[in-house]
C-alpha cells in the first residue's frame, strides 16, 4: 500500500473514531446509529465495516484511544518527579485528563456497560493503572504481593474520584485524601 494510500486509510480511521466519540459523548453508546456515524465521520458504510467489525468494535477503538491519552497526560505530567510526587502530580494530571468533554462518561460508565467489566479494566490496566502501577512500586517497595491489590484498589478509587468530581465535587479534597492514603500506606508498610 502506497505512502498515500496509508494516509488515507488512517484519515478514514480516525475520522470514524472522532465522529464516533463525538456521537458517543452527545447521545450514548445505544442511542448512537451507525448510519449516523458514517454521515459525521462522512465517509461510506462501507468503509466503517472495512476498519470496524461493528459499532462495538469502533466505541472499543474510541475507549483504547481515550485511555492513551489519560495515561499520556499521566507519564507526561510525573515522569520528572520521584515516588511520593510523581503520585501526587500523576493524580493531579488524572483528573486533568479526565475533565476532558465526555471523558469521564465514555470511560468509566459507558464502557463497563458496553464492552462489559473485564475488558474495560484490561484497558485501563494497559493505560492509567499501569502508570499507578509504576508509581506505587516506586514508593512502596516493600508492597511486593500487596501491589496488584492495592493498585485495582486505588485505581478504583481514582475513577470514583473522577465521577463525584465531574459531579461537582471538590477536587482538592480528593487530593488532599489522596495524599494521606499514600503516605498512611507507606507509613504501614514501612513499619
Amino acid at each position: 500500500m502506497s505512502r498515500s494510500n496509508r494516509e488515507r486509510t488512517e484519515q478514514t480511521r480516525q475520522a470514524l473514531i472522532d465522529a464516533g466519540r463525538r456521537l458517543f459523548v452527545e447521545k450514548g453508546y445505544a442511542e448512537t446509529a451507525t448510519p449516523e456515524i458514517v454521515t459525521a465521520a462522512g465517509v461510506t458504510r462501507g468503509a466503517l465495516y472495512h476498519h470496524f467489525e461493528d459499532k462495538k468494535a469502533l466505541f472499543r477503538a474510541v475507549i483504547e484511544c481515550e485511555a492513551r491519552a489519560v495515561a499520556a497526560a499521566i507519564e507526561a505530567r510525573s515522569a520528572s518527579y520521584h515516588a511520593r510526587a510523581m503520585l501526587i502530580a500523576g493524580a493531579s494530571a488524572y483528573f486533568d485528563a479526565m475533565m476532558a468533554q465526555g471523558r469521564t462518561r465514555l470511560l468509566l460508565i459507558e464502557a463497563p456497560a458496553v464492552l462489559g467489566p473485564l475488558a474495560s479494566a484490561a484497558i485501563d490496566a494497559e493505560n492509567a493503572e499501569a502508570t499507578l502501577r509504576a508509581g506505587l512500586a516506586a514508593m512502596l517497595p516493600e508492597a511486593g504481593a500487596m501491589l496488584e491489590p492495592l493498585t485495582s484498589l486505588l485505581s478504583a478509587a481514582f475513577d470514583r474520584a473522577a465521577i463525584a468530581i465531574e459531579a461537582g465535587a471538590e477536587r482538592r479534597h480528593y487530593e488532599q485524601v489522596i495524599a494521606v492514603l499514600l503516605d498512611g500506606l507507606a507509613d504501614h508498610l514501612r513499619r
